[in-house]
């Protein structure tokens, strides 16, 4: 229901734009967000905002370099990436839940729709 798309290979320093569009049902209306995960590490929160768009929320580790957005007239939510570091290598996960968005720091458990993950691989 949940397909992310743009990851990819970028040097440090770079930037990339994921989306993440559903479909076979409408999650228009639902707060919205992304986690990763690297290897041999939890699920992590990266970003999460309002079904509104209106309020966003990050991570503290992407504060400030990464920006979420949504257009819910394609029923799709974005990731857009700069500055990006080896240490953002993971692979990236959007998220649907009814839960407000400001709660989405908790992490992972309890979200109801995941995407299938796109890969992010940043070099040195």
């Amino acid at each position: 229901q949940l397909q992310a798309s743009g990851g990819g290979l970028v040097q440090a320093g770079g930037s990339l734009r994921l989306s993440c569009a559903a479909s076979g049902r409408t999650l228009s209306s639902y707060p919205k967000g992304w986690f990763r995960q690297a290897p041999g590490k939890e699920r992590e929160f990266v970003a999460s905002i309002s079904w509104s768009g209106g309020s966003s929320y990050y991570a503290d580790s992407v504060k400030g370099r990464f920006t979420i957005s949504r257009d819910n007239a394609k029923d799709t939510v974005y990731l857009q990436m700069n500055s990006l570091k080896p240490e953002d290598t993971a692979v990236y996960y959007c998220a649907a839940d009814p839960n407000y968005a400001s709660s989405w720091y908790r992490g992972p458990n309890g979200i109801d729709y995941w995407g299938k993950g796109t890969q992010v691989t940043v070099s040195s």
